[in-house]
């Protein structure tokens, strides 16, 4: 779920909100928030706009 979640921010190229992300996998927003929540917690993904997400090593 993760890896899925964050192979497609790295797909789109440019930062993403929760609901985009939701829309481009196809996930539920809940799964798509969690995996968020795991993301963040690891350093995967930094926020250089608000409420907005990108990987952190692209």
């Amino acid at each position: 779920m993760k890896a899925e979640v964050l192979n497609a921010m790295k797909t789109a190229g440019k930062p993403l909100t929760v609901g985009e992300v939701a829309t481009l996998t196809g996930l539920d927003r809940k799964v798509v928030d969690k995996a968020f929540k795991d993301l963040k917690t690891e350093g995967a993904i930094v926020s250089p706009i608000r409420c907005k997400w990108e990987p952190a090593n692209k």
